[in-house]
């Protein structure tokens, strides 16, 4: 079909995640409650470890720059949906939209990265603990966040740019509450073999590599824990490990479930998989990295009396 006589589609309705009013009400309600809390809880981890010098460490500044993604990420998708329930309106410009993937990806991904970047960290502190302040140094920290930002930009530039060249004729509903890239790239009218090649090479590979990391880093700790003469060394170890270990199966558990297919299998079921990353997962990184963590509950309470201090 001949472009220039397609119907241009200037803005997409998204249909949020219930048809029925009383349910989406609710939703509201629940949805605006848990971004409060992630962006509060997350605030609250970047300002306890940077005014706690005793957390001036790797492990707390990958974990203050993964607070700062996850307060990224949630409030690319959830303040839209909050806003279009509150103005009763369920559309969505055509520029917001791509705006929307364009950050969505990015901070995706992002996350991703941070968590292959701390197995990492969690890697040289138990498998190379002799060597860790030599290896870990400030330089290496900032060049491994640095590198993440530049990666995770480019991959949602490149796929950002793709999706814009697709024409969009007249369906323009979305079956879900934010601009997920697989249900607006199956809207498209013309063809997204392009799309789909580079979802599945360079999408997959910027996907893959700090999963794999992930699992490397995991294995070998692992492997030197079972080595570990003493059972209080091994519980100290797990200790350690357990909360990134916990974060990282939630996030890629749900990505898996959704995107590691092809998107014409993509269904409105894969919405519920796709909150638990988009929403839940920033919710809980900071009860997660904190109700076990001594060093961070210690610094949390140090920041709280503060600010009491401050009040009165």
């Amino acid at each position: 079909m001949d472009r220039d006589n397609q119907t241009t589609v200037t803005e997409f309705l998204l249909l949020g995640l219930s048809g029925q009013s009383e349910q989406e009400d609710i939703l509201f309600g629940l949805f605006l409650g848990m971004y409060l809390v992630t962006i509060i809880g997350n605030f609250l981890i970047v300002l306890a470890i940077s005014s706690d010098s005793h957390l001036h460490t790797p492990m707390y500044f990958f974990l203050a720059n993964l607070s700062c993604v996850d307060i990224c990420f949630s409030s690319v998708t959830t303040p839209k949906m909050l806003v279009n329930h509150i103005l009763g309106s369920k559309s969505i410009s055509y520029m917001e939209c791509i705006i929307q993937i364009y950050f969505f990806i990015t901070f995706t991904n992002m996350d991703g990265f941070f968590l292959s970047v701390m197995a990492y960290d969690r890697y040289v502190a138990v498998c190379c603990p002799l060597h860790y302040t030599m290896i870990m140094k400030p330089k290496l920290c900032m060049l491994l966040v640095v590198a993440s930002w530049v990666i995770t930009n480019l991959h949602a530039l490149l796929h950002t740019l793709l999706m814009a060249q697709l024409a969009y004729c007249f369906n323009n509903t979305v079956h879900h509450f934010f601009c997920d890239p697989y249900a607006i790239l199956k809207l498209s009218c013309s063809s997204t073999f392009i799309n789909e090649l580079m979802v599945f090479t360079v999408g997959g590979l910027v996907f893959l590599t700090p999963f794999t990391c992930i699992i490397i880093s995991y294995a070998y700790i692992l492997s030197n824990v079972l080595k570990l003469p003493s059972a209080h060394g091994i519980r100290k170890a797990f200790s350690t490990c357990g909360s990134h270990l916990t974060v990282v199966s939630l996030f890629y558990g749900a990505i898996l479930g959704v995107y590691m297919r092809p998107s014409s299998s993509y269904s409105v079921q894969d919405t519920v998989a796709t909150v638990i990353f988009t929403v839940v997962t920033p919710l809980v990184n900071p009860f997660i990295y904190s109700l076990r963590n001594h060093d961070m509950q210690r610094a949390l309470r140090k920041l709280i009396s503060v600010f009491r201090i401050r009040k009165f």
